[in-house]
């Protein structure tokens, strides 16, 4: 039907404020392309980005996967826009080595603690009365986790490249397990596979992971397994490195933060992304939520456009309020 009159003025003047809207919306025109690494559980903290991106309207790329060493050279290269997926310190000799805060801008904290490091089945911990990474150097108890029968105990260990497993190479080294310790390093999810199935048949298992990731909804440390202590810190790059806990423990890594990383010539000009980038906040819960759905079957695209999208609907005062106090930046 035809509009008339005073409802003919009325769509026009909602035309003309739309219109106007979106020509004032700071990212209009400007293409923005997103990185992170191969693991598919970073892409709901990534989506969230690119979705407040979106609103403020940038044209945003499909997501590219590479190697996190990858990402960040390709970021300081400008052929990449984002990570939001950098650990601090785990990166922090692949944020410098790229270039550092010369060639980057990284302000705000997207995330806070996320812990890592060695665990074991409760089991054995108690039964064998192992609390200490240092007790494995002990032939007897390492054999205990030997799972290719040749007399060593077997790490599932860290996909090369991902920074993790320097750190656990380098305390092995420092702790003096290389004789009796296999870190076996190659595809996280199909060895982690391989150690929950040993775990559901009553075999003794030895492992490092992460937080945020599904695993530790799977082995609930305290419940199923226990995270292990070392004998002294030792983090790469860092003679004084210290990763005591307020309460005496040390479990090997510091608790960890994860930020938003962007390309610094590009922040400079994007004010309104910049101050996104700050300002954003994701609770760790929520990402362990996240992927522990997906493990559960729900992980298609579609699956996670969907979680990011109830997640978005379940903060909407908060989303908004990061769109609006980006948006604000750029005037």
């Amino acid at each position: 039907m035809k509009k008339t009159g005073i409802w003919a003025v009325a769509a026009l003047t909602t035309f003309a404020t739309a219109t106007t809207f979106a020509a004032d919306l700071p990212g209009k025109g400007v293409s923005v392309t997103p990185i992170q690494s191969t693991i598919s559980e970073e892409t709901f903290q990534t989506e969230l980005v690119n979705k407040a991106l979106e609103k403020l309207g940038y044209d945003v790329q499909p997501t590219r996967e590479v190697d996190y060493n990858v990402g960040y050279t390709t970021i300081a290269a400008g052929d990449a826009t984002f990570t939001a997926v950098n650990w601090s310190p785990l990166h922090d000799e692949m944020y410098k080595a790229a270039g550092g805060d010369k060639v980057f801008y990284r302000e705000g904290t997207y995330v806070t603690g996320a812990a890592q490091g060695w665990l074991i089945d409760k089991k054995t911990a108690e039964q064998y009365h192992i609390t200490n990474i240092e007790q494995l150097k002990d032939p007897k108890l390492a054999k205990l986790f030997d799972t290719n029968g040749d007399g060593k105990a077997d790490l599932t260990g860290c996909t090369p490249g991902w920074g993790c497993e320097a750190a656990l190479n380098e305390q092995l080294k420092a702790y003096g397990l290389e004789k009796t310790v296999t870190h076996n390093q190659g595809n996280y999810s199909a060895m982690i596979a391989d150690t929950i199935t040993r775990y559901k048949e009553g075999k003794p298992i030895f492992y490092y992971t992460w937080t945020p990731y599904w695993v530790s909804n799977v082995l609930i440390p305290g419940k199923d397994v226990l995270w292990m202590q070392v004998p002294f810190s030792v983090v790469p790059g860092d003679k004084n490195a210290d990763t005591t806990l307020p309460n005496g423990k040390n479990y090997g890594f510091p608790v960890s933060t994860m930020h938003i990383v962007a390309n610094k010539a590009w922040a400079e000009k994007n004010p309104a992304a910049a101050k996104l980038f700050a300002i954003m906040k994701l609770p760790l819960k929520d990402i362990n939520a996240q992927n522990a759905a997906m493990h559960a079957g729900k992980n298609s695209d579609a699956d996670i456009d969907a979680q990011t999208d109830g997640w978005i609907k379940a903060h909407q005062e908060e989303f908004d309020g990061w769109v609006k106090e980006a948006a604000a930046a750029a005037k």
